[in-house]
């Protein structure tokens, strides 16, 4: 039911740059067409739990069953994937402006958790906890994970190139996230492709599942910053180990120490940095 990778839309329109005295107007303007540019798409998702309404959420039109799963797990909807029982796709194409619809069936258990959490879901490709009635929706009670050791140093030697391979779409239309996994053995394995950062995720999570990659020992790294969302579905995936290319927030670094999530930040140029376990100088 998934549009191929990678999707993109048409070309984009160009201007050459003016010179720096240069002075013009719109109507000087010499628009040409460039057959080298493109731009990722994006539609809206509409999914259904038994069939009622539930989210609708802005997405790169890829690998779409593989976002409900995680999507459904990460948000807390679902607590194993055996909670799905059925999951059915349809829609009016996969170009921008178009429409998806997913109506999924789950257990009756986690559809009554759903009913009582009574969240309608708006949302865009920037945020993970839009639409939220509740402060403990938001800040949930997560299980705190058994700790893991770091991941060998040269596990991360040259992680920002390597994972370019699995981000053929970002390197064809940019303006998406890529989230990428690591197995035990210092193998990258599996990535995914979003213009919403927590989608990616959410997206790899699922693509994980399902396909019965174990992930422990293993390590989900992300192009995008890290926030709170972001570890809170890790740590609901059982993923101990998060990498992020962008530093953590505050309140991402807390939550990765209070659950005993192995938190690193690989910056472009300087050495990695581990906020999470605390060492001596940051406890």
């Amino acid at each position: 039911m998934n549009a191929k990778r990678p999707v993109c839309a048409a070309p984009a329109l160009e201007t050459p740059a003016p010179a720096a005295s240069q002075t013009y107007t719109y109507s000087d303007l010499q628009y040409t067409e460039s057959a080298s540019t493109a731009l990722a798409e994006e539609v809206a998702l509409a999914i259904a739990y038994n069939g009622i309404s539930q989210a609708v959420m802005l997405v790169t039109p890829t690998d779409l069953e593989d976002f409900i799963v995680g999507f459904s797990l990460g948000s807390g909807i679902i607590e194993d994937a055996t909670d799905i029982y059925d999951l059915q796709l349809s829609g009016s194409g996969s170009g921008s402006g178009s429409a998806q619809y997913a109506q999924v069936t789950i257990a009756n258990r986690a559809f009554w958790n759903l009913k009582q959490q009574r969240r309608q879901l708006a949302g865009t490709s920037g945020c993970g906890l839009c639409g939220v009635e509740a402060v403990e929706q938001a800040l949930p009670d997560l299980k705190v994970l058994p700790g893991a050791p770091l991941p060998p140093a040269e596990w991360l030697d040259g992680l920002r190139q390597r994972i370019g391979a699995f981000q053929p779409l970002g390197q064809h239309c940019g303006a998406v996230h890529a989230a990428v996994f690591m197995n035990g053995q210092g193998e990258l394995l599996l990535g995914r492709e979003d213009i919403g950062r927590h989608n990616a995720l959410d997206k790899l999570i699922g693509g994980l599942i399902r396909q019965k990659i174990p992930t422990t020992g293993g390590l989900a790294i992300v192009t995008s910053r890290c926030s709170l969302e972001l570890i809170q579905k890790v740590l609901r995936a059982g993923i101990q180990t998060l990498v992020s290319l962008s530093s953590p927030t505050g309140l991402a670094v807390q939550w990765a120490r209070r659950h005993n999530l192995n938190l690193i930040h690989l910056p472009q140029k300087n050495a990695p940095r581990v906020y999470s376990p605390a060492s001596e100088n940051q406890a």
